[in-house]
């Protein structure tokens, strides 16, 4: 009875982290195609904007969550400790923006949770989710299906718009 209620509760954890980790996915699926002014009306201002050149950017956006869940059970007899739930410790999402249209969401950092990879990067676009605005693709079964918990979707193509730095040399760099 007890192996069971233990079985029971770590698929209770894990399945919260793969529904967190394609609800992520699915964010960057369903943002593509997102004016920059729908994104920042339901995800907020960028913790940093950086400029790729005149027509694109990336905005960065940030998630450290004050706790990450779980917890440990430590065996009798010093037989050692079991860790169950928990997850990753924070999140970087990358919002690659061209024209004023969101072109691409990447994550970054150490975002996994138990079952699940960008887990922990969820709530950076739940309000998206939850409430989503009218230049997102909507959220049905086509594009929900295709989500997984395991990776993030394809990055779609990208315009050479979208690619080209600009560079602006210093005058240090220029004297060499």
């Amino acid at each position: 009875m007890r192996r069971n209620a233990i079985l029971l509760a770590t698929l209770a954890l894990s399945g919260c982290g793969y529904g967190a980790s394609r609800d992520a996915h699915l964010a960057q699926t369903s943002m593509i195609g997102m004016s920059s002014a729908d994104l920042l009306s339901c995800a907020g201002p960028a913790a940093k904007t950086t400029k790729i050149n005149d027509v694109a950017h990336v905005d960065t956006y940030l998630y450290n969550p004050a706790a990450t869940g779980g917890f440990n059970v430590t065996l009798p007899l010093t037989l050692g400790a079991v860790s169950l739930g928990g997850s990753g410790t924070g999140c970087i999402a990358d919002v690659r923006v061209v024209h004023n249209k969101v072109t691409e969401v990447h994550y970054t950092g150490p975002d996994d949770v138990t079952i699940g990879s960008d887990g922990v990067c969820d709530p950076i676009f739940r309000g998206c989710m939850r409430q989503p605005e009218a230049t997102m693709q909507p959220v049905n079964g086509s594009n929900y299906d295709h989500s997984s918990g395991f990776h993030s979707p394809a990055v779609p193509p990208q315009s050479s718009e979208a690619e080209d730095m600009e560079t602006t040399a210093t005058p240090a760099a220029a004297a060499k």
